[in-house]
């Protein structure tokens, strides 16, 4: 089995800088985790702020450090900073090669969706941002590894996408619809669930989007890590 990871974002409309953070890094014992934070607001200050919690988040699990205790460490050092004046929304993705799992720690009020043998699963229970309170504790649900599960994480731009319309996004709906295709490859859900946002925000994202979709899939090739990044670069031209 291989795991392919794709992520798609964009700013708030007429924001230069997204208040979301999404890193990847690999376990010390083998794997892989995905961490997106979402900061409070959006900007500069937002920016900040996530970048703090998936920074903190990162160097735990680079020690090892257990995905749940990592998630509440975070929030612990958010609120000591900020006083418990500012959150941000959590996710860890992890890939856990010692017990075969797909580990799913949320402390994000956004669902996280699961597709399996041709099921869609729905996490959706209670779920608190972290940096309000001291000793938060994340939603953490495992998932055996096995080939076609698919996992979709978002921040609430894409929840809120369509809403000053009155066209609220049915998330789990797009995403049933697209995995029907078998074939469909991570890259082409983060896209489509992004674009659906766009055009239902008129091309104006009435927030920070971020989307991450993990997918296991046979592996049929060689053993050589890749990673693509596509970042576009607001440069100005050289005269």
């Amino acid at each position: 089995m291989e795991v392919v990871v794709a992520v798609a974002k964009v700013s708030k409309y007429a924001v230069s800088l997204s208040g979301d953070t999404v890193e990847t890094i690999e376990r010390p014992n083998g794997g892989m985790s995905l961490v997106m934070a979402d900061g409070q607001s959006s900007g500069r200050g937002a920016k900040s702020v996530s970048t703090m919690v998936v920074r903190k988040v990162i160097s735990l699990l680079a020690e090892g450090v257990r995905d749940g205790a990592a998630a509440r460490a975070a929030s612990d050092a958010l609120f000591t900073e900020r006083a418990g004046k500012v959150s941000a929304t959590l996710n860890i993705i992890s890939i856990d090669q010692q017990t075969r799992t797909m580990v799913i720690t949320r402390n994000n009020p956004c669902p996280v969706l699961v597709s399996l043998a041709g099921e869609i699963r729905v996490l959706d229970e209670p779920s608190k941002p972290v940096g309000l309170y001291r000793g938060t504790r994340p939603v953490i649900t495992e998932v055996e590894l096995q080939p076609e599960l698919i996992v979709v994480v978002y921040t609430d731009g894409l929840a809120h996408a369509g809403t000053r319309s009155g066209q609220a996004m049915d998330i789990p709906t797009a995403f049933k619809l697209l995995v029907e295709d078998s074939q469909i490859s991570p890259r082409q859900i983060a896209d489509d669930l992004l674009e659906e946002a766009l055009r239902l925000d008129e091309r104006r994202p009435s927030d920070d989007i971020s989307i991450a979709v993990i997918k296991v899939a046979r592996h049929a090739g060689d053993h050589v890590r890749r990673m693509t990044v596509h970042l576009p670069l607001k440069l100005p031209l050289n005269s």
